[in-house]
This record gives C-alpha cells, structure tokens and sequence, in this order.
C-alpha cells in the first residue's frame, strides 16, 4: 500500500507539471514527482525493526552469528545514500528552474505559458 500511495504521489506531480499553464506550478509538481522518488527509495531500504549499519566494529567483520543478526537486522544504507544524492542535485536543478522562472517574468511580466507563446520579443 504505500508503494501505491508513492505512485499516486508521482501522478498527482506528473499531473501538475503536464497540465497546468503556470511555471510555478509546474516547477512544484516536478519537485513533487522528485520527493515520491525519493520516497520510493526510502521505502525499498526500510526493514522493520532494522538498525542501522555499524562501521568500524571489528567483531561485526570476523563473522559468527553476530554477523549474521547484523546482516538479517540491518537496514540498506545504499537506498539512503542515492536519497541523500538525489536531493543535492533536485536543490540545484530547483535553483535553475526558478531562476529561469524569474527571468521569463522579468522579460514577459507573466507566468502563463500560453500568454508567452502569444507575446512576441
């Protein structure tokens, strides 16, 4: 279900960014689709009751069934560390979005798509 409910979060972004006529609206809604994304990966690494990865136990690399509740209880760090990345790069492409927004304004005075395919300059 909550695999579901990421999907139905993209679709409500890709329904923003395809439908509406307003850049604003449409730079949200693909920050949206970016979050349930982001969501997705989340999820796929979550176990219940997990712990998360200890780094520089010695006794965790030697083996024995210390090693193997550690494996079998342990959440994947590898989701979290592409989140992490995700997020760095949706922040700079978030900066260029809206200043490309602020430069249309500036040149056309509006938002709308539609009035800017109108207007001519």
């Amino acid at each position: 279900m909550p695999y579901a409910l990421c999907f139905l979060l993209f679709i409500i972004g890709l329904y923003c960014a395809v439908v509406k006529k307003n850049m604003v609206k449409i730079v949200i809604g693909i920050m949206v689709m970016e979050y349930s994304v982001n969501l997705f990966l989340v999820m796929l690494g979550f176990r219940t009751g997990g712990t998360a990865p200890i780094i520089g136990r010695d006794d965790i690399v030697t083996g024995g069934t210390l090693t193997e509740l550690f494996i079998n209880s342990s959440v994947d760090p590898l989701p979290q560390a592409l989140v992490l990345t995700a997020i760095v790069i949706s922040l700079g492409s978030l900066a260029l979005m809206i200043s490309i927004c602020i430069r249309t304004y500036e040149k056309y005075g509006t938002f709308d798509i539609t009035r800017i395919r109108r207007l001519k300059g």
